[in-house]
């Protein structure tokens, strides 16, 4: 799947490094990380023929959040954010309202898996990262996201391909 890091940076090439420490926090391959996916590709990386650009097709490295790049794979992300949510919040309700609490409790169906999915922080369910590897998990996170950088213009968007 492809996620997504918003992060603070001067240039697009301090975006990248930005973005590739979030990504190294979710793939464990630093001290403070857990490793929620495999292993991620961002797409100023060419040497791959199975993950990012060979597989998802030439996104931005980097886009400055109010470009028009940038603005296409925020709403790129926001969907994908919401889209995600309520597949994992029908599925809960559709256990709720089918299943017992035994079957429940067995996980019968993946019913407990996607009652974590939905309240998951981070890892397959959770698409957008802020600066501290943080999950953004509602419209609320991401507007402070945004307020937070209206006066330095220096937010950027920066997409990598993971594995899970």
């Amino acid at each position: 799947m492809v996620i997504y890091a918003l992060v603070e940076a001067p240039t697009q090439h301090d975006a990248l490094v930005e973005g590739k420490a979030v990504f190294d926090r979710l793939v464990g391959a630093n001290p403070h990380g857990c490793a929620v996916f495999d292993y991620y590709v961002t797409f100023d990386e060419d040497d791959t023929t199975v993950a990012g650009k060979a597989r998802w097709g030439d996104l931005p490295t980097a886009a400055p959040i109010n470009s028009e790049e940038g603005g296409e794979l925020l709403d790129r992300a926001w969907k994908a954010t919401k889209e995600e949510f309520q597949r994992n919040l029908d599925r809960v309700k559709e256990a709720l309202d089918e299943l017992s609490d035994e079957a429940i409790m067995r996980d019968e169906d993946l019913a407990r898996h996607a009652f974590h999915q939905v309240g998951a922080y981070e890892g397959p369910s959770i698409p957008m990262y802020d600066q501290h590897a943080q999950g953004i998990r509602h419209r609320g996170q991401l507007d402070r996201v945004l307020e937070e950088d209206e006066d330095s213009q220096t937010l950027w968007i920066v997409p990598a391909d993971v594995h899970f």
